[in-house]
């Protein structure tokens, strides 16, 4: 069962525009299915903590627009910078992620992933 506060952002995140183009390529699904949803998991908790954690020069342009399914992910999710963590989760971009923080970003970036 997933969390009110994840359907709802899940939801907002769907009626976007730019945020519903997103959208999992045949390639992403069998990287999926071949690595397992635990292995897919670990990258994104792996990416989030390098790369979203602290405040990062190259913030906006840290997360490609493809290669992996996380990365897909996390810009549908609005969890692939500081600035749209800051716009649509209302973290401050200017604090490090807390474990709490890290645990719910993980948590919408797969839910994303298992509905897609």
């Amino acid at each position: 069962m997933t969390s009110p506060v994840i359907e709802k952002k899940l939801y907002r995140l769907g009626q976007s525009k730019f945020r519903s183009r997103f959208k999992l390529s045949a390639k992403d699904r069998k990287y999926i299915q071949d690595k397992g949803m635990d292995t897919i998991e670990q990258h994104a908790r792996d990416f989030v903590m390098k790369r979203l954690t602290d405040h990062n020069p190259l913030d906006g342009k840290q997360t490609p627009m493809r290669g992996h399914p996380v990365f897909v992910a996390q810009h549908a999710t609005a969890t692939c910078c500081r600035g749209c963590i800051a716009r649509w989760h209302h973290i401050a971009p200017d604090k490090p992620l807390s474990p709490k923080d890290i645990d719910y970003l993980v948590t919408l970036i797969m839910e994303w992933i298992k509905r897609n």
